[in-house]
């Protein structure tokens, strides 16, 4: 994927969903290749079209028909040596409305736009819940800039929920903040009211995450569960909001390492699928709230086994879901990053601007 206008032929992931044996997929498309404006990456204007968005030399953002499952926002970081469309998470939008416990799954939920599992997410460069757009025939963005520096901003929507939530979140990209990306949530008008919408990071066990940094110590998966040897997902470690790392000017980091100090050379059990073996530079996952609520609290839960299979993961149980859950307000900021440092040389960072 190295040639800008060229027409990208995408074979699209065969995707095994738990709760059952069904098997998902989707016919290849023939996308139009995304193209370079100055400093980002763009959908090319001849649909139908690759969606993808970002820096030109940062992190991106895709929506499907790129490869892997509906209802998730891709999050690709080609400068950690990865492919330009290899994922190193997804992040799913998951609604809990008035009133209720119980999370919508963006993911997970059956379409009932066109019967598919995964909601149906597509793109716009204004904040207008109009009727689903095709997410082939993608928005390119506004380029503007805003207080001296440039930024790429679209927005994803998504189809009603089975909870009726309608949601959505504006995606910004800051040109001096090339490996950090954030995202702003809304709800449509129509939308149920909710108590939450939670933005959760879907696959740390790529990278296999497994220690969170706090303002006083860590904690690492593999001693919040030790003996779990399942093949789904642990219990939610919780995380309070005052517990969490801060800047000088009152926002937080909740912040996730691998453990591994060389991830690549590791062994993989016999039958583990290629799309989990990690490959490319070391890298610190982490979600920022500028304004945080009192009440916020980060979520992580873990895996012992990769997702959909029976593979354990090297090195034991590491987190999977990685989370901020806050009472919902209409415009507030997350913002989601991928940093080629240590978590200690991230901390450094936080703490020299302070």
């Amino acid at each position: 994927m190295t040639k800008m206008n060229c027409i990208l032929i995408i074979s699209l992931l065969i995707v095994l969903f738990p709760g059952g044996n069904s098997l998902s997929a989707q016919n290849d498309v023939r996308l139009t290749h995304f193209t370079e404006h100055g400093k980002w990456i763009l959908p090319s204007d001849s649909f139908p079209a690759l969606p993808v968005w970002g820096h030109k030399n940062g992190i991106r953002i895709g929506i499907a028909p790129t490869p892997g499952p509906r209802g998730l926002i891709r999050i690709y970081t080609p400068y950690l040596g990865h492919r330009e469309d290899k994922m190193i998470n997804f992040i799913a939008m998951e609604p809990i409305a008035r009133g209720e416990d119980q999370r919508g799954f963006s993911e997970l939920e059956m379409s009932e736009l066109d019967g598919v599992r995964g909601k149906r997410f597509w793109s716009g460069n204004t904040p207008d819940c109009d009727a689903p757009y095709s997410s082939t025939s993608p928005s390119r963005g506004r380029i503007e800039v805003i207080d001296g520096v440039e930024t790429l901003t679209l927005y994803i929507f998504s189809e009603t929920f089975l909870n009726g939530a309608r949601p959505y979140v504006r995606i910004r990209f800051y040109e001096d903040r090339p490996y950090e990306l954030e995202l702003t949530t809304y709800v449509c008008p129509e939308s149920k009211e909710l108590e939450y919408l939670i933005l959760t990071a879907t696959m740390g066990n790529f990278a296999r995450l497994r220690t969170l940094y706090l303002s006083d110590g860590v904690k690492r998966s593999i001693e919040l569960w030790p003996s779990y040897n399942g093949i789904h997902f642990t219990e939610h470690d919780l995380t309070p909001v005052d517990a969490m790392i801060k800047d000088g000017k009152g926002g937080v980091y909740f912040i996730a390492e691998p453990d591994e100090s060389d991830p690549v050379n590791v062994i993989y059990a016999p039958g583990t699928g290629n799309n989990w073996i990690y490959y490319g530079k070391k890298a610190t996952q982490y979600w920022y709230v500028p304004e945080p609520d009192p009440k916020m609290v980060g979520l992580a839960n873990g895996r012992y086994t990769y997702w959909a299979s029976n593979s354990p993961i090297p090195g034991g149980v590491s987190f999977e879901n990685f989370e901020l859950k806050s009472p919902f307000k209409q415009g507030e900021k997350f913002v989601f990053g991928v940093v080629p440092l240590t978590a200690k040389e991230l901390i450094k960072q936080i703490e020299k601007y302070e």
